[in-house]
């Protein structure tokens, strides 16, 4: 039972949210994918999953199930609360006229140079492999699969950085989601 990571999870351990993470994101991930209809919101969506399993961690009982079935429950009922949220509102795809090309947001050249700026040096700022990562999906327009095969590392590694990157990346940068207070957005996943 020592090798249970929800329990040291309440307790507060940081090591066992990387190693919770390191063995079930792509799991999370896979499951979100099939329910969301874009990347972006899987990505949200797993971000959401987890957040839920670290604020109910002190909930899990292993005499009741494994860390999977836990797991994978939270992650279940989060993506049909989720899935029903987004039935409720019009698609906004359907909503634009496809002939329509929406004028660009005007802003200021030294607003958005400062912009460019401070989004640099908060990737300046990640681990090297989550910098990589990014580099390569971001400035270069790679798929995670690609990005797998060129420098060598597992599709689920690559998932994992990029994801922990974006994380960090919204961290420095103060985007927050929606769906959680700014307070909440800060704890754990980075």
């Amino acid at each position: 039972m020592t090798d249970l990571l929800l329990p040291q999870i309440a307790a507060g351990e940081p090591a066992a949210i990387d190693k919770f993470l390191a063995k079930y994101s792509s799991m999370v991930w896979g499951l979100a994918r099939r329910f969301c209809r874009s990347a972006e919101d899987a990505e949200d969506a797993t971000q959401d999953i987890f957040v839920d399993v670290w604020r109910s961690a002190e909930r899990f009982d292993p005499d009741a199930g494994s860390e999977v079935t836990f797991l994978m429950t939270i992650a279940r009922r989060r993506l049909i609360d989720r899935a029903r949220r987004q039935g409720r509102r019009p698609a906004t795809d359907l909503l634009e006229d496809a002939g329509t090309i929406a004028a660009p947001a005007a802003k200021d050249h030294v607003e958005l140079h400062d912009e460019v700026q401070r989004a640099h040096d908060a990737l300046a700022q990640l681990r090297p492999e989550q910098r990589e990562v990014l580099d390569l999906a971001l400035g270069h327009g790679r798929t995670h699969q690609e990005i797998a095969a060129s420098i060598g590392i597992p599709l689920g590694t690559v998932k994992s950085h990029a994801r922990r990157g974006l994380i960090r990346l919204r961290e420095m940068l103060g985007v927050s989601n929606d769906d959680q207070p700014a307070d909440q957005q800060k704890g754990g996943v980075s």
